[in-house]
């Protein structure tokens, strides 16, 4: 017994001796009066000191067992959307209540801090809080980004390394579709070097991603079918006219037929077909609200997040995020394409504007002023971005193909990254299927649907989530996320 209390004692010992660094401590929150349920730490990795290149983090211990619990680094997509969007919106571990000054923040308890630590990344620099005094690592590209956020892991598992033993994940969503399979990659390639210090990576996560532009830029139109948003008369004609290629239309008479399933379209919310869209000129918050009194109050209930504090709203325009329209023959460049959507929603993200560029909030997050770091904004447009790694497919193949686990998840009424596409080429990776097409269930309801593969490959949807999913489905997003990392049943 003496000897097992020693060796207790000791280990305890060790694990204080390295303990993450108290000036990265988040010891009070603006705008949250309660006890945390966790500790919080926050902060700066320089990942180039030549150009003073930082890069933000933000991290939650987990509130179950930080010590064996595992790691996993958050990233947002865009390209330059910050990760605090997943922090305010999405799991992180507050709900925040607009007041019309500075937010009000309660406990969210489908946390995914309620079974994991996260590490929230504004990535690349230029995006959210992180940057660069030297402008011009703000045109950056795909393989840029994986160095500068691999450089940063090492860097910040050399901070915490009582977190080196922990299993250690990636996720993220929208473009991380490619931000998680590039920098895993690079995760992997580092493995194989010997880099130190050695990352204890298993697997990674994908929600409603980016992938591969043909199988993407084709999903819609099976998708807007499916869903029963253009006739069986449309579809029939732009299958005849298009053959199949909805991407880059071939001939003009495609090029008319996806025109036509454009305008049909038009007005709908891309991100999730069943939220109202707001057809109101600018950004006035008050002419939101006036335009949502207006609608019954059946439809203003169609397609709402499940947060109990939902504080987010989306005005869109036109809907094809993969496909401006082009002449036939013409092949526009991928970023070329997803930037285009990108300026296409207006956003109101007035909850996180607002606490994220609160000089109180940034210095109790350790964030640095904004007269050194800027604007805090969901997503930057000062980034030139460039897309020079191609199809994700084969990312996917390599990594799954060595052990390490994959989750591709998607909300079914995205229509910026239809499941349709991204079902598609889970499926046509070639995997023999080891658990056939079937529902899961949250709390005896059916929650989604699921093909497992082998390789350590699960295809999931979350029935009725848009493309945010934990902003939509938070009860079910946990439930998914918990059990795929205890390795339970979905």
């Amino acid at each position: 017994m003496y000897k097992i209390i020693f060796l207790i004692c000791i280990s305890l010992t060790i694990f204080l001796a390295h303990s993450a660094p108290e000036n990265a401590a988040v010891t009070q929150i603006p705008g949250f009066n309660g006890t945390l349920p966790s500790k919080h730490y926050a902060g700066y990795v320089t990942v180039d000191a030549s150009h003073s290149k930082k890069l933000y983090y933000y991290f939650v211990l987990s509130e179950r067992n930080p010590s064996q619990d595992p790691v996993v680094l958050w990233l947002n997509g865009g390209p330059g959307c910050s990760s605090m969007d997943g922090f305010v919106y999405e799991h992180g571990p507050f709900n925040f209540e607009k007041t019309g000054g500075l937010p009000k923040l309660h406990l969210n308890p489908y946390a995914w801090t309620k079974v994991s630590n996260v590490i929230y990344l504004d990535s690349p620099a230029g995006v959210g809080m992180s940057y660069s005094k030297n402008k011009t690592d703000y045109t950056t590209t795909d393989t840029q980004t994986a160095l500068d956020s691999h450089k940063f892991l090492l860097e910040w598992f050399k901070i915490y390394p009582e977190f080196l033993s922990n299993p250690f994940f990636i996720a993220g969503e929208s473009y991380a579709g490619v931000y998680v399979p590039t920098l895993s990659f690079e995760v992997i390639q580092g493995l194989d070097a010997g880099v130190k210090p050695t990352l204890n990576f298993k697997g990674y996560m994908v929600g409603n991603g980016i992938t591969d532009e043909t199988f993407d830029g084709n999903a819609l139109v099976p998708f807007v079918h499916g869903m029963g948003l253009i006739s069986e008369d449309l579809y029939q004609d732009v299958v005849k006219e298009c053959q199949g290629n909805y991407y880059i239309p071939a001939n003009d008479a495609c090029q008319t037929k996806l025109s036509k399933v454009d305008d049909t379209i038009d007005g709908i919310n891309i991100y999730d077909i069943l939220e109202p869209c707001y057809h109101v000129h600018g950004d006035n918050s008050s002419d939101i609200k006036l335009a949502k009194s207006k609608w019954p109050a059946s439809f203003r209930k169609l397609g709402e997040t499940e947060r109990p504090l939902p504080v987010r709203t989306r005005m869109f325009g036109r809907a094809w995020p993969f496909r401006a329209p082009v002449k036939a023959g013409y092949v526009p460049s991928w970023p070329e394409l997803f930037n285009g959507a990108r300026r296409v929603p207006c956003t109101d993200d007035e909850v996180a504007t607002i606490w994220l560029n609160n000089e109180a909030v940034r210095k109790a997050i350790h964030a640095d002023p904004i007269s050194a770091a800027g604007n805090w904004e969901l997503c930057t447009g000062k980034l030139r971005y460039g897309h020079d790694v191609g199809s994700m497919i084969p990312y996917h193949k390599t990594l799954t193909a060595r052990g390490y686990r994959a989750l591709i998840y998607s909300g079914d009424h995205d229509m910026c990254v239809p499941f349709t596409g991204t079902e598609a080429w889970t499926r046509a990776l070639g995997y023999r299927v080891i658990d056939e097409w079937r529902k899961w269930l949250v709390d005896d309801q059916v929650a989604g649907f699921l093909q497992g593969y082998d390789k350590n490959l699960t295809f999931l949807t979350i029935k009725g989530s848009g493309h945010t999913v934990p902003e939509y489905k938070p009860k079910e997003a946990l439930a998914f996320y918990s059990r795929w990392l205890e390795e339970k049943e979905i």
